[in-house]
């Protein structure tokens, strides 16, 4: 429980740090006003949006403007839309959990039992085909692992939707393609994993009274060699939600990647900044979370 307790007090400073970076980063990446005016808007025009949206002011009067307004739960006014900033974000956000839980399912569902295959199979070809298998799927980009699936089974085969989050038939493509890559790399963690847990003495002991090899690998060998699979779940969660702006993109789903692409396009700064920072804020709960299963897996660990 102190842990826990000096891991939220840890928060804090770490969130005051990324609001300046997220506010200088917008700062200086653009004039929102110059997206939101026509191209013969005269100088005057130009000056009287800018202070009506308080963007005349030097930049510690915004940050602190900005800050203040945070913490009440105002993350300010979409320029494009003329929503609220927050609000927009969360009515999309649903959309990209849902595609990036199920990209992780896919990719535990594919690397696991590959991984384990390939290290019982050391040196064989089997072996030699997973890894070179994790490779290719690690080299790939995903929107080209898109665009492939689109041709061959939305087009072609026809057997899935091209775009949009309709019905469970229509997560199967994005999914997919986001998982791929998490896939091969977790691949090759469980195989390293396991690798080194096998040639253990508690494991060795287990086979050597005779029990059966099933119950060696699933009991001694695949709980012990977890902790390794689930740091790279949980950092790479995080990853998934805010790298699906491609494969949103791609598929044309209606998630906070999608929305994120057209506010950098169109410089609107409230909703990159509340993007940002909802990502960052998944981040850290799940670094947190990743920490209390470690115990759960391996009550030796201890937080001092």
């Amino acid at each position: 429980m102190s842990y826990l307790k000096r891991s939220l007090l840890q928060v804090i400073p770490s969130l005051l740090l990324l609001t300046v970076i997220i506010f200088a980063l917008v700062y200086v990446a653009g004039d929102p006003v110059s997206s939101m005016l026509p191209e013969n808007a005269t100088s005057e025009d130009r000056e009287i949006l800018a202070e009506s949206l308080g963007l005349n002011e030097p930049f510690y009067v915004q940050y602190f403007q900005y800050l203040r307004s945070m913490v009440t739960g105002d993350f300010g006014t979409s320029y494009q839309y003329q929503r609220p900033a927050l609000e927009l974000v969360l009515e999309r956000l649903p959309a990209t959990l849902t595609l990036s839980l199920m990209a992780m399912l896919i990719a535990i569902i594919i690397s696991i039992p590959l991984g384990i295959l390939a290290a019982l199979k050391r040196n064989t070809f089997v072996d030699f085909l997973v890894s070179g298998i994790s490779i290719v799927g690690k080299a790939m980009p995903n929107f080209w692992i898109g665009i492939m699936l689109i041709l061959f089974l939305a087009v072609q085969i026809q057997i899935f939707p091209v775009s949009g989050a309709d019905t469970p038939a229509h997560f199967v493509l994005p999914a997919f393609t986001l998982g791929v890559a998490l896939a091969a790399e977790m691949t090759r963690l469980v195989r390293a994993s396991v690798l080194e847990v096998i040639e253990e003495e508690y494991v060795q002991t287990a086979r050597s009274k005779g029990q059966k090899e099933s119950i060696v690998i699933s009991k001694h060998v695949f709980l012990n060699s977890l902790i390794p699979v689930v740091t790279i779940v949980g950092l790479q969660f995080p990853q998934l939600i805010g790298g699906a702006i491609v494969v949103e993109t791609v598929f044309a789903w209606p998630g906070i990647g999608r929305l994120l692409l057209t506010a950098i396009e169109t410089s609107d700064m409230a909703i990159i900044q509340t993007i940002v920072f909802v990502i960052a804020i998944f981040t850290i709960v799940v670094n947190l979370l990743t920490d209390l299963v470690y115990r759960v897996l391996d009550p030796r660990i201890k937080y001092n």
